[in-house]
């Protein structure tokens, strides 16, 4: 008897989360990080925004290239695997069903019972079964390289820029403490949003990310205060 109403499970949301998330709290902390190093080692003005803008998009393209490649390699490992799993269900099904048949003991089943779970999902789909309780692949888990990329440049491109515009718009002389401070507050919305997307502890998440995104801007700025004086 199929469930009359719908179910929204937050796993749907894993793939893009993930390369969302990523993307955004990294453009947000290297390029505040960025812009505040520059401002700290007493740059000019138009020197802080050319430096935060070649940043959003040098990091918005290795965000998108390196998510590719990444999600890219994961695919054909995926797509190999299943080609592996493939043959061996035309070579030999039998052997095929029994180690299906005991992935369902392990998980709590008996054994007759087991067997006839197993008979009955590889009558539909063996493949798919085997993708998904042996090899661990499903439509949620599933590598979409194209999409992991765009999503990543996009959400890079989408945090680096309010800092930027912070800079833009702040004091030159105050430029490192309202990028900083601004910078702060998105990343705990920032951690916010996410944890609230994936159903985890907001203020643990919020406290996280703004933790490290204060630690990567002070130590940039220590830097550049150095490197700054000694030039």
């Amino acid at each position: 008897m199929r469930s009359t109403h719908p179910e929204h499970h937050l796993v749907d949301r894993i793939g893009w989360l993930r390369a969302a998330v990523l993307g955004a709290n990294d453009g947000l902390v290297s390029t505040a990080s960025l812009i505040v190093g520059v401002a700290a080692s007493a740059a000019a003005p138009t020197e802080i925004l050319v430096a935060g803008s070649a940043g959003l998009v040098a990091g918005a393209m290795s965000m998108a290239a390196g998510e590719y490649v990444s999600v890219s390699s994961q695919a054909d490992t995926e797509r190999a695997d299943l080609a592996r799993e493939r043959r061996e269900l035309e070579q030999d099904p039998a052997a095929e069903r029994l180690e299906l048949a005991q992935i369902y003991v392990d998980r709590g089943l008996d054994a007759d019972l087991a067997a006839r779970v197993a008979d009955q999902l590889m009558a539909k789909d063996a493949l798919g079964a085997h993708a998904r309780d042996e090899l661990g692949i499903s439509a949620f888990t599933t590598a979409r390289p194209v999409q992991a990329a765009l999503t990543s440049a996009a959400t890079f491109a989408a945090g680096a820029i309010l800092p930027l515009l912070v800079a833009l718009l702040a004091p030159p002389r105050l430029t490192v403490y309202a990028v900083s401070a601004a910078s702060l507050v998105l990343l705990a919305l920032l951690g916010a949003l996410g944890a609230r997307a994936g159903g985890a502890d907001i203020p643990k998440a919020m406290v996280r990310v703004a933790f490290w995104g204060a630690l990567a801007m002070a130590v940039t700025a220590g830097i550049g205060a150095v490197v700054g004086r000694a030039i």
